[in-house]
């Protein structure tokens, strides 16, 4: 029988900022992955250099189904905190915009930078290995894993969410919270691409690879990010951040026009260039394929003189409030993250400790606690992961 202080299920960025910081205060941990490699969903994020977090970083960037759980751990391990360690071991990185921070150089200098101190506070790390059977004991938990029998009096589970199959994801972090008395929210992808049919999903492929800078907006939420359309859909920051608020058949509306009042602007354009077509002057907004396919399929194009007011305001409507119903997701095999999870009502916000079994704590993604698209999802996971290594 193997026995250690603290056993973590799952070596992705909350597990590995657990195992870490928990180490570091002298505990000795065993962190294990059913995957042959720690970090992968670090190693692929932010196209491959690391969105690590947030400089904006606060409770109402995330959704859950308890708002106020969030609070205390982030405001005990801010996205200073991390920058402050990322800035130690020489990590060079920079702001795209909105706070978000990305490596200069690649995500992998984050993943080295984790299981570098990792290594150094003398963390067991252990991949390929899987838990087949978890049991309550007097003295904590007591796990049948590949390295045999393995006991301890804190076990700490961060297995993520279902999102990106291919990395390894699955249900285990759920299953293990009903096993020892916990509800688990339904789940759902989130930050994830719209898939379209009909007619319009003929104008996405022919857009296919065509950016536009837009404001979206579902359910009393609303974004100004880019759109992108795709052989499948839209998709892009803006259409990802809003789809953790859509639910099948409601509607999304798109301003194409962000920052002009649609109906002003061709009312002034009618004035002032009144022989030019209502394609040319879209042309100098979007993309000329953009604008004559929008024109072709929404509007006849012609002078703008011969539009009467009535028209104006159906293309103004359009532009400024395009609405349509997406067909679907797709899914959790683009999701970036994982909406629902463990009910967060049952845990303590202060040690992530589960209220039905003590020694047991849940971080990270598994949990009800889903952080907007740039860097607010890693900012979580360290958040949540330190909190936890505080008393494990």
């Amino acid at each position: 029988m193997r026995s250690t202080d603290v056993v973590i299920i799952g070596a992705g960025a909350a597990g590995l900022m657990c195992a870490l910081t928990a180490a570091a205060r002298g505990r000795q941990v065993l962190l294990i992955d059913s995957s042959n490699k720690a970090g992968k969903k670090i190693l692929m994020s932010g196209g491959g250099r690391c969105n690590f977090t947030n400089m904006y970083a606060e409770p109402a960037n995330y959704a859950s189904r308890n708002p106020h759980f969030c609070k205390s751990a982030l405001a005990r391990y801010t996205p200073w905190d991390f920058i402050a360690m990322v800035g130690e071991h020489g990590v060079p990185y920079h702001e795209k915009k909105l706070g978000q921070l990305f490596c200069d150089n690649r995500s992998k200098d984050i993943l080295q930078m984790l299981l570098g101190q990792c290594e150094q506070a003398g963390v067991d790390l252990r991949v390929s290995t899987s838990v087949r059977q978890i049991e309550r004991t007097e003295a904590g938990y007591r796990l049948s894993t590949d390295l045999g029998p393995v006991a301890s009096s804190s076990l700490v589970i961060a297995t993520g969410g279902l999102s990106i199959p291919t990395l390894g994801a699955t249900g285990f972090g759920y299953e293990i919270a009903r096993q020892f008395g916990h509800d688990v929210l339904p789940t759902r992808a989130g930050l994830v691409p719209f898939t379209i049919g009909g007619r319009l999903k003929d104008l996405c492929v022919e857009l296919s690879g065509t950016s536009v800078d837009c404001v979206v907006r579902c359910n009393g939420e609303s974004f100004r990010e880019n759109l992108l359309f795709t052989h499948r859909g839209l998709s892009g920051p803006a259409i990802l951040q809003i789809s953790s608020f859509w639910h099948p058949g409601d509607v999304v509306e798109i301003n194409l026009l962000p920052d002009r009042d649609a109906l002003e602007w061709l009312q002034g354009q009618q004035a002032a260039r009144p022989s030019s077509e209502l394609k040319t002057l879209l042309g100098e907004v979007f993309t000329k394929k953009m604008a004559t396919l929008l024109t072709d399929r929404w509007f006849a194009s012609k002078p703008m003189r011969q539009y009467a007011p009535a028209e104006l305001r159906d293309i103004a409507a359009k532009l400024g409030a395009w609405q349509l119903v997406p067909a679907g997701t797709e899914g959790y095999r683009t999701a970036e993250v994982t909406l629902g999870g463990v009910d967060t009502r049952e845990l303590s916000s202060t040690t992530m400790e589960s209220l039905r079994s003590p020694g047991l704590y849940f971080i990270g993604e598994v949990l009800d606690v889903t952080g907007h698209l740039g860097g607010f999802n890693f900012q979580w996971a360290w958040a949540s992961g330190h909190a936890a290594a505080q008393y494990v």
